[in-house]
């Protein structure tokens, strides 16, 4: 059985993460994606390291279930070839600056007139309105100007850069799959395509709905990092060091939970401190901190592990990918690729009782799927493959 998008067909021509991640996840659900790459390198995710066989880890990581072609839209038969295949697809997704894909005569209207039901998306940094809609920027950028970089750090220290993208992922990738979705549910509705504009920093800005929230509410008080009540302004919402210097996470937010782990360290005083903040949180604070050091990291995990606290672990790479938890929901994977032999990768997030995500194939080399896509979609010859390849057009 497919999964819940076989059957909806995506032409991606996104690079490196944020546009990669997005139809990864489609892709992982059943949609076919058709990677549209220059012919002269393609994707600049191919070649960073560390490799896998003549491809980049990062590359395998975001490109599987994905067929790749070759097309250079620079020239005016490979704009034509594009606008071609949008007659046969459901989706187009495009990752450059606002204004390229229209110089190469491939925009959303001349996508439109090729295909009145096209949902075409464009993912950019700051979106395809306002004064920065042609600045370039990467995913540390749109945290500083969403106002997200300013409280992402430890209490009176300076700003700090996110473990993991959450502009790229967060503000760009997950917000580009809902609207592709919502593009597409519209269409199937009412029969009309539309044009979806993604802007990470919109995204990282809508992510933080608490934390404006509470600024909203009191503007004459600037938010500092690591002083907000869930960016570890809290005795029970923060980050603790062991005895032997490794950490763990406190996220006992109700007070039902406060109290349980109070009463299981023998530090009843502590529940009424539950919500304290500024000056009256300095001592508890202290007694907190003294009683975490005074256990190692795995005296911690065992205290903790029979008990329902919201105390739990930072675990390494190694120990959260062999966790009980993480492997019974199949979040890591091995597949096979003829290429590098076993290959781990990351398992799907999202469990369908009916149509369960799935990885059926591994990423394409460049160019892969070229004839076959145009054999297929356009019913070109193999004479005709052949005279676009000598002419540079694929």
């Amino acid at each position: 059985m497919g999964g819940p998008l076989s059957g909806i067909k995506i032409l991606d021509l996104s690079r490196l993460l944020p546009g990669p991640f997005a139809t990864m996840l489609l892709a992982d659900m059943g949609a076919e994606i058709v990677k549209v790459e220059d012919p002269n390198g393609g994707d600049y995710g191919r070649w960073a390291p560390p490799l896998l066989g003549n491809l980049s880890a990062h590359f395998h990581a975001l490109n599987r279930n994905k067929k790749s072609i070759t097309l250079n839209l620079k020239h005016p038969q490979g704009a034509s070839l594009f606008l071609q295949l949008v007659k046969k697809f459901d989706i187009v997704l495009e990752q450059f600056r606002p204004g390229v894909m229209e110089r190469l005569g491939v925009g959303y209207q001349d996508a439109r007139k090729a295909n009145a039901r096209i949902v075409y998306c464009s993912l950019t940094g700051y979106g395809a309105t306002g004064p920065y809609r042609d600045r370039a920027g990467h995913d540390l950028n749109y945290m500083g100007i969403a106002g997200a970089a300013s409280i992402t750090g430890p209490s009176g220290g300076p700003p700090v850069v996110p473990g993991v993208q959450v502009g790229d992922i967060g503000g760009g990738a997950l917000m580009c799959a809902i609207g592709m979705l919502a593009a597409l549910h519209h269409r199937d509705r009412v029969g009309e395509g539309q044009f979806v504009d993604v802007s990470m920093t919109d995204g990282i800005v809508s992510w933080m709905a608490l934390q404006a929230s509470d600024y909203f509410a009191n503007p004459q008080e600037e938010p500092r990092p690591g002083d907000m009540r869930l960016n570890g302004g809290l005795l029970c919402y923060r980050i603790y060091e062991s005895a032997d210097g490794r950490h763990l996470t406190m996220g006992a937010l109700e007070p039902k939970f406060w109290e349980a782990f109070c009463r299981a360290v023998g530090k009843e005083n502590l529940i009424a401190e539950q919500y304290s903040m500024g000056p009256a949180q300095e001592k508890p604070l202290e007694e907190l901190e003294a009683l975490f050091r005074s256990k190692t990291f795995d005296e911690w995990v065992a205290f903790c592990s029979d008990k329902d606290l919201m105390l739990e672990p930072i675990l390494t790479f190694g120990e959260a990918f062999s966790h009980p938890q993480i492997k019974a929901r199949e979040m890591v994977m091995e597949i096979d690729d003829p290429r590098t032999g076993p290959q781990k990768q990351l398992g799907f997030p999202i469990k369908f009782s009916e149509t369960p995500g799935e990885i059926r194939s591994t990423a394409p080399e460049l160019g892969q799927h070229t004839e076959e896509v145009l054999v297929t979609e356009l019913e070109f010859s193999r004479e005709k493959i052949a005279e676009l390849r000598q002419d540079n057009v694929i």
